[in-house]
């Protein structure tokens, strides 16, 4: 477990820890940071969140880049909340699967959706024991809004609230993240090269102020990191499991729903962005309808943003929609 503080004279400190958790499987570690401030000694279900990553990318990657000097978790620890962020084995500093030492060839696609709900149960039951509460709350970014709201259709005591941003549900046709062709075990993503498919979610006009300045670099060389087998190779990669795209192209493009939404007994936030292609609008209106056993539910659409919203100009105002809901006491 590593551990250290950082503060400025004008901003609360804030505790950051890296722990390995067991998951279910053996040999199988876990990776979960937390954020918190300094002076939080008390910790309550309703101050507590668990964030969950999508298809390709780590939650260090998606949650803790600093633009601007300020991640998305920092925001969230400054506001007083408990945050732990979740890498599923096969992400980030988690556990890698041994199939994927070998070529993708030699193995079905890894880590699918039911994984990733078994690991995230993981990484829930380990936070509602250390910290001696019985729930928290939930926010989950495109393919882990899958995992989240599998999850909590089955396990709706434990969570507070859910926050989904751009979140997987049914597609009209293939979904954008999948190449086509055979899927191996895993992908090699040349990192360095997605900033032309993020920006071209967006008009011309739009795209060069789109992410703020360096911001594509520092997220691409944090995103590298997570993988030194991958970033030594010349070009650089990043390996990245193909069990999501698999279930995306059997369940969500075929027209399947993974899990039902209408389980769903907590309310629930649906973060969205106009420009987003992965998750088209009249994908996350189905999931918004389809969420009708929720106590209430709430739509945020926010103008001039791809699916990759959380990194770009107008992240923060994903950032207050989220801290807003989760902060709210409707009863």
């Amino acid at each position: 477990m590593n551990q250290h503080a950082s503060a400025r004279a004008d901003r609360p400190e804030i505790v950051v820890e890296d722990l390995m958790i067991p998951s279910d499987t053996a040999g199988i570690s876990l990776h979960l940071r937390n954020k918190r401030p300094a002076a939080l000694k008390t910790f309550s279900a309703e101050r507590t969140i668990l964030m969950m990553h999508g298809a390709t990318y780590s939650s260090e990657s998606l949650f803790d880049t600093p633009l601007g000097g300020v991640s998305f978790m920092d925001y969230l620890a400054r506001q007083g909340y408990d945050v732990f962020a979740l890498d599923v084995r096969g992400y980030g500093q988690s556990t890698r699967p041994p199939e994927m030492d070998a070529p993708p060839e030699q193995s079905e696609p890894l880590v699918r959706t039911e994984t990733g709900v078994r690991d995230l149960a993981s990484a829930v039951a380990h936070i509602l024991k250390l910290r001696k509460i019985a729930r928290l709350n939930l926010v989950a970014m495109s393919w882990g809004g899958s995992v989240a709201g599998a999850y909590t259709a089955g396990n709706n005591d434990k969570v507070v609230k859910l926050a989904l941003v751009a979140p997987l549900w049914l597609l009209q046709g293939p979904a954008p993240i999948d190449a086509g062709g055979h899927l191996g075990g895993y992908r090699k993503v040349p990192v360095l090269d997605f900033r032309t498919r993020w920006l071209s979610a967006a008009p011309d006009a739009a795209r060069s102020s789109l992410i703020p300045a360096g911001g594509f670099e520092l997220w691409a060389n944090i995103s590298l990191a997570t993988d030194p087998q991958g970033s030594a190779q010349a070009p650089a990669i990043m390996r990245a499991v193909n069990g999501p795209i698999l279930d995306i192209r059997e369940y969500w493009a075929a027209g399947k729903t993974l899990y039902d939404a209408g389980e769903i007994r907590v309310p629930v936030l649906l973060v969205h962005a106009e420009w987003d292609q992965d998750v088209p609008i009249a994908s996350a209106l189905d999931l918004f309808l389809s969420l009708k056993h929720a106590p209430y539910r709430r739509w945020v659409e926010i103008g001039e943003g791809t699916h990759m919203l959380l990194l770009e100009k107008n992240r923060l105002q994903a950032f207050d929609a989220i801290n807003q809901f989760l902060a709210e006491d409707y009863g």
